[in-house]
C-alpha cells in the first residue's frame, strides 16, 4: 500500500513529540524512503506531511516559474522557507517544530488524517469536524472522481 489513507489518533507531549501511526510508517517503507518534509498547510489549520520524494516531485513545477517572478518568490516563501526536513526516528517518534506546532493550533490530541499522497497532522477536535464538513461538501456538491474504466485503454492516471 503506498496511499496513507484513514485517521489516527495520538498524543502530542510537552516536548512536541508524536507518534507517527504505525501505518503510515508502513507506506512511508513501502515508499522506500523514512525522509519527510513538514511544512504548514496553505488551506487548513494543520500540518502537512510528505514523503520526501513526493514533495520533491511538488515543488519541481517551481523550476516552472520565472525566478524572479511575484508567483515564484511568494510559492518559495510559502513552501520552502516553512519547509521541515525530517525523519522518525526507530520507533516511529518524530519532534515537531514550535512553530508549525503553533500555527496548527495542535494541543495535546492530535489527528493524523490520510491524504492519499501525503498526510496531515491535526489538532483532534479541527479534524473531526474538518472531516464531517468535507464529506458534507462532498455530498452537498456531488463530488465525484472519473472511474478508472472510464479512461481510453492504455491512458496513464
Amino acid at each position: 500500500m503506498t496511499q496513507f489513507l484513514g485517521t489516527h489518533k495520538g498524543k502530542l507531549d510537552k516536548k512536541g513529540r508524536i507518534s507517527v501511526p504505525a501505518q503510515f510508517r508502513a507506506v512511508l517503507e513501502a515508499l522506500g524512503t523514512s525522509d519527510i518534509v513538514l511544512f504548514p498547510s496553505f488551506r487548513h489549520p494543520c500540518i502537512e506531511v510528505w514523503p520526501q520524494p513526493a514533495f520533491a516531485a511538488l515543488s519541481a513545477g517551481h523550476t516552472q516559474l520565472d525566478i524572479f517572478s511575484d508567483t515564484a518568490d511568494n510559492l518559495a516563501a510559502a513552501l520552502f522557507a516553512t519547509a521541515h526536513p525530517a525523519r522518525p526516528d526507530g520507533e516511529g517518534r518524530l519532534v515537531l517544530p514550535e512553530e508549525l506546532v503553533a500555527e496548527a493550533g495542535l494541543s495535546e490530541g492530535v489527528s493524523f488524517i490520510g491524504a492519499n499522497q501525503c498526510f496531515q497532522i491535526w489538532d483532534t477536535e479541527r479534524a473531526i469536524a474538518h472531516v464531517r464538513d468535507a464529506r458534507a461538501r462532498a455530498r452537498d456538491f456531488k463530488l465525484t472522481l472519473p472511474s478508472p474504466a472510464a479512461r481510453p485503454q492504455g491512458e496513464a492516471r
